[in-house]
C-alpha cells in the first residue's frame, strides 16, 4: 500500500510502467525528477482571447474552439509573444488512481523569465491541480508576461508533481523539523510554513536584484547562457535598505535565508500573506528534496524570488517576509536527491537569472 505523502520518483517510474502516466513519445528517464515530472509541449499552439478554466463537466477542447483567435505549428520553432495568452497540449496524459492527485507548477527558469505558465485539464476548476483519480490530457496556458520567447516541442516549462493523500507539515511539526535538521541559517519564522525574507542588504556586494527591461529581443528558450544579462535586465544596488517596486515591473531577488529541503520532505513556495503589500512573489514554487541539503552536495542555498508589482508603488524592505515554503512528507524517500549526480541548476544559488544568461 502507498504511503501517505509525495511520490518519489521511483514511485513516478512505477507510474508510467503501469500506464498510469503515458506520453507520445515515451516518458524519458531524465524527465523524472526526485519528487516531480517534467512535462513536455506538444507540436501545436492556440493562441486564445482570455485565460479560462474547462470547468465542471467540460473540456478544455470545446473551449478552445469558442475562444481561439488562430493556431500556430511549433515543429520549427514559434514565438510566444509578449501579453498574449497561448494554450499548449502536453506530451503526456494521466490515468491516476484512486487516491492520488497532482499539483503542477513552473519550472525554476520558467519562472524566472516571468512566463506565467499553468497546467490545466478537462473538468478542472483550478490551475495547476489534478482532482483525485483524473484521466485525461493536460494544457498549458501560457502567457509572455517580460519576454517574448521562442519555443519548440518536447520543451520543458511545467513539472508536476503527485500525492498520495496530505502530508503538509504543522507549524509544530515544523518546528521540530527544525529543532532536528536546521532547516534556514537564523531563527525560523514559522506561521502556515517556513517565512522567506527578501535581502537588500547583502554582505559581498551592492547587488540586490534585477529589474526586466520592458523592451527586448526574444528569448529561445534552447540556447543556455547565451544572452548577455544587459540586454533584457536592469541591475538593481543597495540603496538604504530598501526597494520601490513599481506597478507591472519584473523583479528578480533573492532570500535573506539560505535554506534546505532535507531527503525525506518536499516544499512548495506559497505567497505569504495579500495584507501585506501590493505583490506577487514567486511563480515557481516546487523545491526537491536535498535542495541546499548536505547529503545532495549542499550547503543550504538561497531562495529566489520574482517579485511582480501590482497597482500601488510598494517600498520593500530588507528582511520583510515576503513569502513562505510549505514542506511535506515524501511517501519514501528519494533514490536520487537534487544537486546528487543529476542536472541540478540551482543548487547551492544565490541571486541567479535563468539559465539562458550568461554568467555575470
Amino acid at each position: 500500500m502507498q504511503q501517505i505523502g509525495v511520490l518519489p520518483a521511483q514511485s513516478l517510474r512505477e507510474m508510467v510502467a503501469r500506464g498510469e502516466i503515458s506520453a507520445e513519445p515515451a516518458v524519458s528517464a531524465d524527465q523524472i525528477q526526485p519528487a516531480s515530472l517534467d512535462l513536455r509541449l506538444g507540436a501545436r499552439a492556440w493562441r486564445v482571447r482570455a485565460s479560462f478554466l474547462a470547468g465542471a463537466g467540460r473540456r478544455v477542447a470545446d473551449r478552445l474552439s469558442a475562444l481561439e483567435m488562430h493556431q500556430m505549428d511549433l515543429s520549427d520553432g514559434a514565438v510566444l509573444e509578449k501579453g498574449c495568452v497561448y494554450v499548449v497540449p502536453l506530451m503526456e496524459h494521466l490515468a491516476l488512481p484512486r487516491g492520488i492527485q497532482a499539483v503542477a507548477n513552473a519550472k525554476s527558469s520558467t519562472g524566472r523569465l516571468d512566463l506565467l505558465t499553468r497546467v490545466i485539464t478537462d473538468d478542472g476548476t483550478e490551475f495547476d491541480r489534478v482532482a483525485e483519480g483524473y484521466t485525461g490530457p493536460l494544457y498549458a496556458e501560457i502567457c509572455p508576461r517580460s519576454f517574448s520567447v521562442l519555443v519548440r516541442p518536447g520543451m520543458r516549462l511545467n513539472q508536476i508533481r503527485f500525492r498520495n493523500g496530505q502530508s503538509v507539515l504543522s507549524d509544530t511539526e515544523l518546528l521540530a523539523l527544525h529543532e532536528r535538521d536546521r532547516l534556514v541559517d537564523c531563527a525560523p519564522v514559522i506561521s502556515q510554513g517556513l517565512g522567506f525574507s527578501v535581502d537588500l542588504r547583502p554582505a559581498t556586494s551592492t547587488l540586490v536584484g534585477y529589474r526586466a527591461k520592458p523592451h527586448t529581443g526574444v528569448i529561445d528558450l534552447d540556447r543556455i547562457g547565451a544572452y548577455a544579462p544587459g540586454d533584457f535586465w536592469e541591475e538593481l544596488h543597495e540603496h538604504d535598505g530598501q526597494l520601490i517596486l513599481d506597478p507591472g515591473a519584473f523583479y528578480i531577488l533573492v532570500s535573506r535565508e539560505s535554506v534546505h529541503i532535507p531527503p525525506d520532505y518536499a516544499a512548495e513556495m506559497a505567497p505569504y500573506l495579500a495584507m501585506v503589500g501590493e505583490f506577487r512573489v514567486h511563480y515557481a514554487g516546487f523545491f526537491d528534496p536535498g535542495f541546499g541539503h548536505a547529503a545532495a552536495g549542499g550547503a543550504g542555498a538561497r531562495g529566489v524570488l520574482e517579485v511582480r508589482c501590482h497597482e500601488a508603488p510598494f517600498v520593500l524592505e530588507h528582511g520583510q517576509i515576503v513569502g513562505r515554503l510549505v514542506y511535506e512528507r515524501m511517501s519514501a524517500r528519494p533514490e536520487t536527491l537534487y544537486g546528487a549526480g543529476i542536472a541540478s541548476n540551482y543548487q547551492g544559488q544565490g541571486l541567479k537569472l535563468a539559465k539562458h544568461f550568461k554568467a555575470g
